[in-house]
Protein backbone atom coordinates (compact mmCIF):
# COMPACT_ATOMS: atom_id res chain seq x y z
CA UNK A 1 0.00 0.00 0.00
CA UNK A 2 1.01 3.16 -0.83
CA UNK A 3 0.15 6.71 0.80
CA UNK A 4 0.49 10.61 0.26
CA UNK A 5 -0.56 12.10 3.36
CA UNK A 6 0.10 15.34 1.46
CA UNK A 7 -0.22 18.78 3.54
CA UNK A 8 -1.69 21.95 1.87
CA UNK A 9 -1.09 24.08 4.87
CA UNK A 10 1.81 24.13 8.47
CA UNK A 11 -1.63 22.93 10.18
CA UNK A 12 -2.08 20.09 8.24
CA UNK A 13 1.24 18.95 8.21
CA UNK A 14 1.22 19.30 11.88
CA UNK A 15 -1.94 17.40 12.10
CA UNK A 16 -0.76 14.22 10.15
CA UNK A 17 3.03 14.14 12.15
CA UNK A 18 0.77 14.12 15.18
CA UNK A 19 -1.62 10.99 14.61
CA UNK A 20 0.75 9.44 11.23
CA UNK A 21 4.14 10.41 12.51
CA UNK A 22 4.77 11.95 8.95
CA UNK A 23 3.43 14.50 5.96
CA UNK A 24 4.32 15.09 3.02
CA UNK A 25 5.13 18.96 1.29
CA UNK A 26 4.94 19.32 -2.33
CA UNK A 27 7.21 21.90 -4.33
CA UNK A 28 9.50 22.52 -1.74
CA UNK A 29 12.06 22.69 -4.55
CA UNK A 30 10.16 24.15 -7.71
CA UNK A 31 9.94 22.65 -10.43
CA UNK A 32 12.31 24.58 -12.81
CA UNK A 33 15.38 24.03 -10.37
CA UNK A 34 14.63 20.31 -8.78
CA UNK A 35 16.72 18.76 -12.18
CA UNK A 36 19.72 20.74 -11.69
CA UNK A 37 19.91 19.38 -8.06
CA UNK A 38 19.83 16.51 -8.97
CA UNK A 39 22.53 16.55 -11.63
CA UNK A 40 24.47 18.49 -8.96
CA UNK A 41 23.85 15.80 -6.44
CA UNK A 42 24.43 12.46 -8.31
CA UNK A 43 27.65 13.88 -9.74
CA UNK A 44 28.59 14.74 -5.99
CA UNK A 45 27.94 10.82 -4.81
CA UNK A 46 29.63 9.99 -8.01
CA UNK A 47 32.87 11.89 -7.42
CA UNK A 48 32.95 11.13 -3.64
CA UNK A 49 30.27 9.11 -2.31
CA UNK A 50 30.70 5.58 -0.33
CA UNK A 51 28.94 2.00 -0.37
CA UNK A 52 26.84 1.49 2.70
CA UNK A 53 25.65 -1.41 4.52
CA UNK A 54 22.18 -2.01 1.96
CA UNK A 55 23.71 -3.20 -1.16
CA UNK A 56 23.28 -1.47 -4.26
CA UNK A 57 22.84 2.15 -2.37
CA UNK A 58 25.55 4.76 -2.16
CA UNK A 59 25.74 8.20 0.36
CA UNK A 60 27.31 11.26 0.77
CA UNK A 61 27.17 11.98 4.21
CA UNK A 62 27.82 15.78 5.45
CA UNK A 63 26.24 16.82 2.05
CA UNK A 64 26.31 20.27 2.33
CA UNK A 65 30.26 20.57 2.61
CA UNK A 66 30.60 19.04 -0.48
CA UNK A 67 27.27 20.10 -2.29
CA UNK A 68 25.45 23.26 -1.51
CA UNK A 69 23.04 22.43 -4.30
CA UNK A 70 19.57 21.84 -1.84
CA UNK A 71 21.33 24.82 0.75
CA UNK A 72 18.43 27.35 0.42
CA UNK A 73 15.59 25.26 0.32
CA UNK A 74 16.77 23.71 3.48
CA UNK A 75 15.83 27.19 5.19
CA UNK A 76 12.36 26.90 3.38
CA UNK A 77 9.34 28.68 5.40
CA UNK A 78 6.86 25.55 5.47
CA UNK A 79 9.51 23.29 6.37
CA UNK A 80 10.63 25.44 9.32
CA UNK A 81 7.55 26.48 9.79
CA UNK A 82 6.83 23.24 11.03
CA UNK A 83 10.46 22.26 12.56
CA UNK A 84 9.88 25.39 14.75
CA UNK A 85 6.82 24.74 16.27
CA UNK A 86 7.50 21.19 16.82
CA UNK A 87 11.11 21.61 18.24
CA UNK A 88 11.48 25.36 19.11
CA UNK A 89 13.26 28.46 17.73
CA UNK A 90 16.37 28.20 16.71
CA UNK A 91 16.71 24.55 15.31
CA UNK A 92 19.87 23.27 13.50
CA UNK A 93 20.71 20.68 11.10
CA UNK A 94 21.77 17.73 13.09
CA UNK A 95 22.98 15.39 9.69
CA UNK A 96 22.24 16.01 6.00
CA UNK A 97 23.06 12.77 3.53
CA UNK A 98 22.51 12.24 -0.28
CA UNK A 99 21.46 8.59 -0.69
CA UNK A 100 21.26 7.16 -3.98
CA UNK A 101 19.55 3.50 -4.18
CA UNK A 102 20.53 1.53 -7.83
CA UNK A 103 18.34 -0.61 -9.71
CA UNK A 104 17.96 -3.66 -7.42
CA UNK A 105 19.10 -2.38 -3.99
CA UNK A 106 18.25 -4.54 -1.50
CA UNK A 107 15.41 -3.89 1.19
CA UNK A 108 16.46 -2.09 4.66
CA UNK A 109 15.83 -3.00 8.45
CA UNK A 110 12.75 -1.46 10.20
CA UNK A 111 14.46 1.21 12.62
CA UNK A 112 13.90 4.73 14.23
CA UNK A 113 16.57 7.58 13.37
CA UNK A 114 19.10 8.91 15.64
CA UNK A 115 18.81 9.14 18.56
CA UNK A 116 16.50 6.40 18.62
CA UNK A 117 18.40 3.76 16.81
CA UNK A 118 19.40 1.64 19.71
CA UNK A 119 22.31 0.30 16.86
CA UNK A 120 24.13 4.10 17.57
CA UNK A 121 26.34 4.36 20.68
CA UNK A 122 24.77 8.02 21.38
CA UNK A 123 20.94 6.90 21.75
CA UNK A 124 18.14 7.66 23.68
CA UNK A 125 17.33 4.66 25.71
CA UNK A 126 13.78 2.66 25.22
CA UNK A 127 11.66 3.08 26.42
CA UNK A 128 11.22 6.72 25.32
CA UNK A 129 9.02 9.70 26.46
CA UNK A 130 6.02 10.51 24.44
CA UNK A 131 7.90 13.68 23.40
CA UNK A 132 9.25 15.15 19.96
CA UNK A 133 12.90 15.61 20.23
CA UNK A 134 14.39 15.16 16.38
CA UNK A 135 12.69 15.57 12.79
CA UNK A 136 13.94 13.85 9.94
CA UNK A 137 13.29 14.88 6.17
CA UNK A 138 13.98 13.12 2.91
CA UNK A 139 14.25 15.17 0.13
CA UNK A 140 12.48 13.19 -3.19
CA UNK A 141 15.09 14.42 -5.61
CA UNK A 142 13.58 11.96 -8.29
CA UNK A 143 10.10 10.06 -7.91
CA UNK A 144 9.49 8.29 -4.94
CA UNK A 145 7.21 5.33 -5.88
CA UNK A 146 6.19 1.59 -5.01
CA UNK A 147 8.41 0.93 -8.36
CA UNK A 148 11.68 3.72 -7.37
CA UNK A 149 11.85 2.41 -3.70
CA UNK A 150 9.49 5.16 -1.79
CA UNK A 151 10.55 4.47 1.71
CA UNK A 152 8.44 2.41 3.54
CA UNK A 153 7.14 3.63 6.93
CA UNK A 154 4.40 2.48 9.60
CA UNK A 155 1.74 4.62 10.65
CA UNK A 156 1.76 5.78 14.06
CA UNK A 157 4.55 4.05 15.34
CA UNK A 158 5.74 6.98 16.64
CA UNK A 159 4.03 6.69 19.26
CA UNK A 160 5.56 3.33 20.73
CA UNK A 161 7.95 3.49 23.26
CA UNK A 162 10.21 1.13 21.41
CA UNK A 163 11.42 0.31 17.66
CA UNK A 164 12.75 -2.81 16.02
CA UNK A 165 16.17 -2.00 16.40
CA UNK A 166 16.34 -2.10 20.46
CA UNK A 167 15.10 -5.97 20.20
CA UNK A 168 11.16 -5.34 20.36
CA UNK A 169 10.08 -8.70 18.45
CA UNK A 170 9.47 -7.13 15.75
CA UNK A 171 11.33 -8.63 12.47
CA UNK A 172 13.46 -5.83 11.40
CA UNK A 173 13.82 -8.32 7.79
CA UNK A 174 10.32 -8.47 6.69
CA UNK A 175 7.22 -6.65 5.59
CA UNK A 176 4.96 -5.11 8.81
CA UNK A 177 1.36 -5.52 8.58
CA UNK A 178 0.60 -1.63 8.17
CA UNK A 179 3.20 -0.34 5.86
CA UNK A 180 2.95 1.75 3.68
CA UNK A 181 5.04 3.59 1.01
CA UNK A 182 5.84 7.15 1.10
CA UNK A 183 5.44 8.58 -2.59
CA UNK A 184 5.80 12.15 -3.79
CA UNK A 185 7.05 14.08 -7.06
CA UNK A 186 10.78 15.36 -7.91
CA UNK A 187 11.12 18.82 -5.01
CA UNK A 188 8.49 16.97 -2.56
CA UNK A 189 9.54 16.17 1.46
CA UNK A 190 8.77 13.73 3.59
CA UNK A 191 8.67 14.85 7.27
CA UNK A 192 8.64 12.45 10.02
CA UNK A 193 9.03 12.37 13.60
CA UNK A 194 12.47 10.35 14.40
CA UNK A 195 11.29 7.66 16.34
CA UNK A 196 9.01 6.86 13.26
CA UNK A 197 9.51 3.31 12.12
CA UNK A 198 10.74 3.39 8.62
CA UNK A 199 12.98 1.07 5.94
CA UNK A 200 14.82 1.42 2.77
CA UNK A 201 12.83 -0.31 0.00
CA UNK A 202 13.78 -1.56 -3.10
CA UNK A 203 14.11 0.23 -6.22
CA UNK A 204 12.55 -2.08 -9.04
CA UNK A 205 12.53 0.64 -11.85
CA UNK A 206 15.10 1.01 -14.45
CA UNK A 207 16.94 4.39 -12.81
CA UNK A 208 18.64 5.52 -9.68
CA UNK A 209 16.20 6.50 -6.79
CA UNK A 210 18.12 9.86 -5.41
CA UNK A 211 16.78 11.27 -2.12
CA UNK A 212 18.28 13.76 0.57
CA UNK A 213 17.99 13.12 4.40
CA UNK A 214 18.16 16.11 6.61
CA UNK A 215 17.19 15.88 10.17
CA UNK A 216 16.85 18.55 12.33
CA UNK A 217 17.36 19.58 15.70
CA UNK A 218 16.29 21.62 18.77
CA UNK A 219 18.81 23.72 20.09
CA UNK A 220 19.28 21.24 23.34
CA UNK A 221 19.94 18.35 21.60
CA UNK A 222 23.35 17.25 22.03
CA UNK A 223 24.98 16.61 18.93
CA UNK A 224 28.61 16.15 20.21
CA UNK A 225 28.73 12.47 19.28
CA UNK A 226 28.67 13.00 15.80
CA UNK A 227 31.31 15.36 15.51
CA UNK A 228 34.29 14.16 14.42
CA UNK A 229 37.39 14.66 17.04
CA UNK A 230 34.94 15.53 20.03
CA UNK A 231 35.58 14.34 23.32
CA UNK A 232 31.95 12.97 23.29
CA UNK A 233 32.43 10.60 20.54
CA UNK A 234 36.29 9.41 22.09
CA UNK A 235 34.24 8.44 25.35
CA UNK A 236 31.19 6.51 23.98
CA UNK A 237 32.38 5.24 20.55
CA UNK A 238 36.09 4.92 19.90
CA UNK A 239 36.86 3.57 23.47
CA UNK A 240 33.66 1.24 23.75
CA UNK A 241 34.56 0.16 20.39
CA UNK A 242 30.91 1.22 19.40
CA UNK A 243 29.59 2.60 16.21
CA UNK A 244 27.78 6.07 15.44
CA UNK A 245 27.06 8.42 12.40
CA UNK A 246 29.88 10.74 12.01
CA UNK A 247 28.86 14.07 10.15
CA UNK A 248 31.59 16.02 8.59
CA UNK A 249 32.87 19.30 9.74
CA UNK A 250 31.63 22.52 7.70
CA UNK A 251 35.22 24.42 6.37
CA UNK A 252 34.56 28.06 7.19
CA UNK A 253 35.14 28.81 2.94
CA UNK A 254 31.76 26.50 2.29
CA UNK A 255 29.70 28.11 5.16
CA UNK A 256 30.58 31.95 4.37
CA UNK A 257 29.04 31.11 0.72
CA UNK A 258 26.05 29.35 2.46
CA UNK A 259 22.56 31.08 1.55
CA UNK A 260 21.82 33.74 4.76
CA UNK A 261 18.94 32.25 5.85
CA UNK A 262 20.32 28.90 5.68
CA UNK A 263 23.80 29.72 7.96
CA UNK A 264 21.61 29.33 11.35
CA UNK A 265 21.14 25.75 10.64
CA UNK A 266 24.61 24.75 10.10
CA UNK A 267 26.76 27.28 11.92
CA UNK A 268 27.53 24.80 14.90
CA UNK A 269 29.52 22.60 12.08
CA UNK A 270 32.13 25.32 11.16
CA UNK A 271 35.55 24.28 11.97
Amino acid sequence: MSTSATAQSIDEALRHISVDGFCILEGVVPAGEIDAVRRSIEATVERSGRTTLIQGAKTRKGLISYDQSLAEYLANDRVLGIAETLLGPHVRVSMSTAAINFPGNERGKWHADWPFNQDNAGHVPMPYPDAVMHLTTIWMITPFTPETGGTFVVPGSHRSSTNPSGGNGVDRTTSYPTEMQVCGNPGSVVIFDSRLWHAVASNRSDQPRVGVPVRYAPWWLNLDILMPGSQERADMVEADGLSENEVPTIPPDVFAKLPEKAKPLFRHWVR
